[in-house]
């Protein structure tokens, strides 16, 4: 299954990196692919993501999820 996050504040390689370590720290997620060019991730996971898992990664990485 792939979900695509819309995701603000993103600017850098570095971002993205931020942004893969901690939405691939969600149980059940195979692959994540940030990019910070289009304020997106493309997450590959085995069964549908808790929106509130969700939120918080990307919280704890330093950025700020778009609905």
């Amino acid at each position: 299954m792939q979900t695509t996050i819309k995701i603000k504040g993103m600017t850098c390689g570095h971002c993205e990196g931020r942004v893969n370590t901690e939405l691939g720290k969600i149980s059940g997620v195979s692959e994540v692919k940030a990019v910070a060019a289009d304020g997106v991730a493309v997450v590959t996971s085995t069964e549908a993501l808790n929106s509130e898992e969700v939120l918080q990664a990307v919280t704890a990485a330093g950025y700020k999820v778009i609905d």
